[in-house]
């Protein structure tokens, strides 16, 4: 799946917007993306009544759907955001009373995702504090992913794996677009609900492997692969499809556990590496197209974390010193 659609004819777009209920869905969509199930409840219309509307506004470019398991969710295409500013400029009195009345109804679905978000993490939190508990605390892991995307504007920002959204919670604003991916549909419901109490607007939740990331090839700039690679049978078929939607000058950065002897984690927590070393991540980066310029080392616990950023050649990033030691 590309970032962007193709673009439609400007009558088109206006004759899609000529409904009520269709202004409707997009003033909900606005606010977060939805499945037609709840966008039915919300408006208190049929499901099939809903699914007209959405096709036609999916004709029309302005929204987009993403399937998860059995769940299509709905968010808005780049091309239906300045749209925003002309309905609310043109906006009437009855229909800010309606869309702000449909706001007041989405509190519901808020409340049911938080419930169920609430459930899934107490049947796993046990499971993954056990993991943290070994490793340095997560803010200094954080703050060194931070220092390694640098201070500047992210672009287009991919976090694969994102799991419960942190890092689209902690980065999103920094980026033009901000996209988490991860093959369960439990996790990215558990992230809308995080993100959406966190108040991060505008990030996009696809579901999706990654090994098959559901972008196209040069489509994003900074990639986040945080505690992810262990899970992978194929550590470098991961990184060079990472490398393959990164543009040219773009950057990955890799968390995970330098190597270490805890097999345990293999049958307890499904790890299939139990660890990496620098060369080994060093011959993934050099095989994908990818200059590694920085390794830190993050001490202080039973497992050592190890952060490793790349650049893909062809727009090598400048004024970055490597932290840890220099990479060679």
């Amino acid at each position: 799946m590309s970032l962007s659609r193709p673009t439609q004819p400007l009558a088109a777009r206006f004759q899609a917007l000529a409904d009520p209920t269709r202004l409707r869905v997009l003033s909900l969509l606005r606010a977060m993306e939805l499945a037609v199930g709840e966008i039915a409840q919300v408006l208190g219309q049929s499901q099939p009544n809903i699914s007209h509307h959405v096709k036609v506004l999916d004709d029309a470019g302005l929204i987009e759907r993403r399937k998860e398991g059995s769940f299509v969710y709905l968010g808005l295409s780049p091309q239906s955001r300045p749209l925003f500013e002309l309905t609310a400029a043109w906006a009437d009195d009855d229909s800010v009373a309606q869309f702000d009345a449909d706001a007041a109804r989405l509190e519901v679905v808020r409340a049911e995702r938080a419930e169920a978000a609430r459930r899934y993490f107490e049947a796993h939190a046990a499971t993954w504090e056990s993991v943290r508990a070994l490793h340095v605390a997560e803010c200094e892991i954080e703050q060194a992913i931070g220092a390694a995307l640098g201070d500047g504007p992210l672009g287009v920002l991919l976090d694969i794996g994102t799991g419960t959204g942190r890092m689209l919670e902690l980065f999103a604003a920094r980026a033009e677009r901000a996209i988490g991916v991860d093959r369960s549909s439990e996790m990215l419901r558990l992230a809308r609900v995080r993100l959406d109490d966190a108040g991060v607007a505008g990030a996009s939740l696809r579901q999706g492997d990654m090994f098959a990331l559901p972008l196209g090839e040069d489509s994003v700039d900074s990639i986040i692969l945080h505690h992810v690679l262990h899970f992978a049978q194929s550590p470098g078929a991961a990184i060079g499809e990472a490398a393959r939607v990164l543009r040219d000058g773009g950057q990955l950065v890799v968390v995970d556990f330098a190597q270490h002897d805890r097999a345990e984690l293999r049958e307890r927590d499904a790890h299939l590496r139990l660890g990496f070393a620098d060369e080994a991540m060093r011959g993934w980066f050099d095989g994908a197209g990818l200059a590694l310029d920085r390794i830190d080392r993050l001490e202080g616990g039973e497992l050592t974390v190890i952060l490793w950023r790349g650049v893909k050649q062809g727009g090598v990033r400048r004024g970055h010193a490597v932290a840890g030691r220099r990479a060679a």
